[in-house]
């Protein structure tokens, strides 16, 4: 979990009903921890000692299959990179910066060509940093020291960026920061909050709202899961998700629902919230909708 503040609140029980928040409870910006530290797997782009490339030697009849990486662009400078950010608009474009003498830069490229193939709403960039003077450039001009690295843009703008990470990391990044598809409702401000209550009156759906900022790890590690739980759970509850610090709206909408950690679920019916699950843990998380919806849960 990430905390906001270190004051806990007693929620509030209706979104019509919002009690008033001392300035005390936020102080300004939001110092937002991840709640665990990975040991970054990376190669120093620029380092003061040769490198040497480790190539295994493959048996005579052993022939290495080429990877089709058709849909991954190929940046060769800063003029390149500026104008595939510019044509994505407003498409979640993921850049890995690599060098050809780093074994896990080759070890994970695969897995973003796989990635490129199935997620066809998000561009793809490779940048080989060591590749010419004008790569060096763009690298330098990045602030990239380690590879691999990966940077995500949305209009232009980082969003977000990693070093060191695994197949799995990516893919969660991937789905966190550019999902525009799956069955999850993306709100963006309390307006939407209250027309998607509005839309569910009738038929008295349990609605789960995903509460977090989108630099939080434990926001990140989560949302897979609440992705296939919308999928699976669609006959009998509504997934939704809103970042605080995405404007001056949400993060008010955080205030007014005394949210002071993320990633915070709010549960919803009739209007009303009935509960709330703070934390990333996916069996904790699954075992608080099924109490809601009337299934006894025993932990």
């Amino acid at each position: 979990m990430a905390t906001i503040t270190n004051l806990l609140s007693k929620p509030p029980s209706s979104l019509s009903t919002i009690p008033t928040i001392s300035p005390l409870c936020f102080r300004g910006s939001f110092t937002i921890p991840f709640a665990s530290k990975h040991k970054p797997l990376a190669t120093k782009l620029y380092p003061n000692r040769t490198n040497f490339t480790v190539k295994a030697t493959a048996s005579p009849d052993t022939k290495k299959k080429p990877v089709k990486d058709e849909r991954v662009q190929k940046i060769h400078s800063i003029e390149e990179f500026d104008e595939a950010l510019k044509t994505a608009k407003n498409r979640l474009v993921v850049v890995e910066f690599a060098a050809s003498n780093s074994f896990e830069s080759s070890k994970i490229y695969p897995f973003m060509v796989d990635l490129s193939r199935t997620c066809n709403d998000v561009d793809f960039l490779l940048v080989m940093g060591d590749e010419s003077e004008k790569t060096k450039q763009l690298c330098k001009r990045e602030n990239i020291e380690k590879v691999p690295h990966f940077s995500f843009y949305k209009g232009m703008e980082k969003i977000h960026e990693e070093e060191g990470i695994g197949p799995d990391r990516l893919m969660g990044d991937v789905l966190y920061y550019g999902d525009n598809h799956s069955a999850v409702v993306q709100l963006h401000c309390r307006e939407d909050v209250e027309k998607l209550i509005g839309d569910h009156k009738a038929d008295k759906k349990l609605i789960v709202l995903d509460v977090g900022l989108k630099h939080c790890g434990p926001c990140v590690k989560v949302y897979p899961t609440v992705v296939k739980l919308s999928r699976q759970m669609a006959d009998t509850a509504v997934f939704a998700r809103m970042n605080g610090d995405e404007n001056d709206s949400c993060m008010q909408f955080l205030r007014d629902m005394n949210v002071v950690e993320v990633p915070t679920f709010l549960f919803i019916r009739e209007g009303k919230i009935c509960g709330r699950y703070v934390g990333s843990g996916k069996g904790e998380l699954i075992g608080e909708i099924l109490r809601y919806q009337g299934v006894r849960v025993t932990y």
